[in-house]
């Protein structure tokens, strides 16, 4: 089974200041999206809440959920967002 990629371009919800194209890899079995703190910051996103979530290791972290706009494939949406860490990188989930 191969990795599956696609782009989403990315804004501040529910302001759109700013838009950012960004290289996801989906991931059928996350539920959440997930941002890099360098683009969830140069998007201006703010935490919104606190969210505890387990690893595929079993392992829990803490991590600040956001709201954001996507636009894939010429579809609009909104969706909650995982404001990751610096290492974290861009995944897109089921939501």
């Amino acid at each position: 089974m191969g990795l599956t990629y696609i782009k989403a371009d990315l804004s501040a919800y529910p302001l759109a200041r700013k838009t950012k194209t960004v290289r996801f890899l989906v991931d059928s079995g996350a539920v959440y999206s997930v941002l890099p703190e360098k683009v969830w910051k140069s998007l201006g996103l703010k935490p919104l809440r606190e969210v505890e979530f387990t690893l595929a290791d079993g392992s829990m972290i803490s991590r600040y959920v956001s709201e954001c706009n996507f636009g894939i494939q010429s579809r609009q949406g909104t969706s909650p967002v995982v404001l990751g860490a610096a290492e974290d990188s861009p995944l897109l989930g089921m939501v």
